[in-house]
């Protein structure tokens, strides 16, 4: 179980996956498994079936966001509204740079 800089509420961005590229709130932590859910990110269907309890008599097909592993996403800077880490190609410019 390592230590995250990521907690609920943070606003982060989606490095990898199908919804990469997409920005959201992270709704919840879960340190155990390394995994953050997002809100809007990695949405997913199930197919519910009706049951006795109040909230669920009614089945159905049922939209909501699955857990993303933390090494898919980065944290977004809430007042400059960029990543904390530079972008790689900030590191190619400087290396062009360096051999001129």
């Amino acid at each position: 179980m390592a230590k995250t800089k990521i907690r609920t509420g943070d606003q982060v961005l989606v490095i990898a996956g199908k919804d990469k590229g997409l920005k959201g709130k992270v709704i919840k932590t879960i340190p155990e498994e390394n995994r953050v859910l997002v809100e809007g990110v990695n949405a997913v269907t199930r197919h519910t079936k009706a049951g006795q309890e109040k909230d669920n008599q009614q089945g159905g097909i049922v939209k909501r966001e699955a857990p993303l592993h933390i090494s898919n996403v980065k944290l977004i800077d809430s007042d400059s509204k960029k990543s904390d880490k530079k972008d790689d190609s900030d590191k190619k410019s400087k290396s062009k740079k360096k051999e001129d």
